[in-house]
């Protein structure tokens, strides 16, 4: 379980991690390119660009 506040720090790859999920697997989820996530991979949510950074946190907080 992640706290609203912890989120935005974490990197895209742990999230998805903490989830159990591969690149492929969360790009189906959230109706995206495998390469996109792929690209972000590395960085903190708060860093990703807006338009992914929506969608990516909708999803990680519903869970």
């Amino acid at each position: 379980m992640f706290f609203k506040f912890g989120i935005k720090n974490k990197t895209v790859k742990e999230l998805r991690k903490n989830q159990c999920l591969t690149a492929k697997e969360l790009a189906l989820r959230l109706k995206l390119d495998t390469i996109q996530i792929l690209k972000i991979d590395t960085m903190k949510l708060k860093d990703v660009p807006e338009p992914l950074k929506t969608k990516i946190t909708s999803y990680f907080r519903d869970r």
